[in-house]
């Protein structure tokens, strides 16, 4: 096996619709791996798979992993000494090594038809006994091979497993022994001479040197073929060791279920478009399965790859909380610097997103807000909403609020807070604080209860940014405008 120096190793994903957060999770392990190895990532494409595959897809991998933040040693649009990294570029060196490992008794022709196949397991499984391939194939003669060949039928090509037991040292798991009885003679290349994946992923990283696999738990079962696949390789003079296996925690959706393409938390594309922050997106995502430590849960990029060790990597299934995911996101929101958000928040500040007439942006109200609602997102696509009543030319009442806030009597409390507003000092939100006070006090009404109807006459919302500070960047006019507006529509 690999020793833990010169690490190597490999992201590899299929270029088949949207990346999802479970791979982001294992591009984000890999990637920590080797850069607090001081180690080379390889990024690989395998897209042998051409009815699912797209150029589309490819193109959407190569830029969520630069927005990640990700960068890689070798791969695409970066080169390397083991190019091409597209599998489907590589198509003669799998037709290479598979004639070698047939010629080598690796690996032999299976002529047996799928229903064939599946007759023989159906009776397997009636004795009681193991319903994987039963090695008919095997150990053809040169006769045999002829005669399936005049009755023309066609062949995939099966390596020829060994017949004891399989046990590696899983980096996360521990010791793993397979019997040979439950892994057997498995299919490398299909009957029209198209390489699977069983034997295009092992050889690219036998020829890439990959030393540590760093991969989901749904392909645990698979290592055993790939360990006895690498011993034949080595032989052959293909491959020079036996890279080091870790397979990472499941992620864990609604129900108890494993986090699939499907389920519609698991697209990054959303994460994205809601107004995650990479840094925050990726501290959430190193936590399904791995610790920083005991009290500590945000932390940066840095700090992480600093830390990351495959030895506190939990074997546990993670389960993935939205919430806890927006929190820590809103902790990474309020660690950047003001000029930093105020720019991060620029794509929701105009279409498709703003509501508002590009014309009635008001730079100077925006760079004065901003401050105040860097402590309230949780995400930036947020902002839209919170800073709408600043743009537009009056504020869009959700009704809900609306029926919340203006109870009865709350256009007597409105009379006066507008009365008390227009004498006071705007220059200071806490002068704007102690108007409304006084007049909830007038009614009788703690500053809470108070200003609610002042804010969702102003904003439109019962809940939103730092209402005295909002008023005075709204500024006099509008706020006052604002609150008489409210008062026709009580009235009316």
């Amino acid at each position: 096996m690999a020793n833990a120096t010169n690490v190597r190793v490999r992201f590899c994903p299929s270029p088949t619709g949207n990346p999802h957060v479970g791979l982001v999770r294992t591009a984000l392990f890999n990637w920590a791996y080797a850069r607090h190895n001081e180690g080379t990532l390889v990024f690989r494409i395998e897209d042998t798979d051409a009815a699912r595959d797209s150029e589309e897809s490819y193109e959407q991998l190569l830029d969520s992993m630069r927005w990640l933040g990700f960068d890689w040693d070798e791969g695409p649009e970066v080169g390397g000494p083991h190019a091409p990294y597209r599998q489907s570029q590589r198509m003669d060196i799998y037709k290479d090594v598979a004639a070698k490992l047939i010629d080598g008794g690796h690996a032999y022709p299976c002529y047996c038809t799928a229903e064939e196949l599946d007759t023989r397991r159906e009776a397997a499984r009636a004795a009681g006994k193991p319903s994987g391939y039963d090695g008919h194939c095997r150990d053809l003669t040169a006769e045999q091979i002829e005669a399936y060949e005049a009755e023309g039928r066609g062949h995939i090509i099966r390596f020829r497993m060994p017949d004891e037991a399989t046990t590696f040292t899983d980096l996360v798991r521990g010791e793993i022994t397979v019997q040979a009885e439950n892994v057997t003679d498995y299919g490398i290349v299909r009957a029209n001479g198209a390489p699977l994946y069983t034997l295009v992923n092992p050889v690219d990283d036998a020829l890439m040197e990959i030393t540590h696999v760093l991969r989901g738990e749904d392909l645990l079962s698979s290592t055993p073929r790939q360990i006895a696949l690498y011993k034949a390789l080595i032989e052959l003079g293909i491959a020079k060791t036996i890279p080091e296996f870790g397979h990472l925690p499941y992620v864990m959706g609604e129900g108890n279920k494993k986090l699939s393409k499907r389920d519609p938390q698991a697209s990054l594309n959303l994460y994205r478009e809601r107004g995650f922050l990479p840094e925050g997106l990726l501290n959430y995502l190193s936590l399904l399965g791995w610790s920083f430590s005991a009290d500590q849960d945000v932390f940066t990029i840095p700090e992480m790859v600093a830390k990351f060790d495959l030895a506190d990597v939990n074997s546990n299934p993670a389960r993935f909380d939205l919430k806890k995911a927006e929190a820590i996101n809103a902790d990474h929101i309020r660690m950047l610097d003001v000029k930093t958000f105020a720019e991060a928040c620029a794509p929701w500040l105009k279409a498709p997103h703003a509501n508002w007439a590009p014309e009635d942006f008001d730079e100077a109200a925006w760079q004065a807000i901003a401050p105040h609602a860097q402590s309230r997102l949780k995400v930036l696509s947020e902002i839209t909403a919170n800073v709408d009543f600043l743009f537009l030319p009056e504020p869009v009442f959700d009704e809900p609020s609306w029926t919340k806030a203006m109870k009865e009597g709350s256009d007597a409390l409105l009379r006066t807070a507008r009365a008390k507003l227009e004498a006071a000092d705007w220059t200071s939100p806490e002068s704007l604080k102690e108007a409304v006070l006084a007049a909830g006090e007038e009614h009788g009404l703690k500053l809470g209860k108070a200003q609610a109807p002042v804010r969702v006459a102003v904003t439109g919302r019962t809940v939103g940014l730092p209402l005295f500070e909002s008023l005075e960047i709204l500024g006099k006019d509008k706020t006052l405008s604002r609150i008489d507006a409210a008062l026709t529509k009580l009235t009316a």
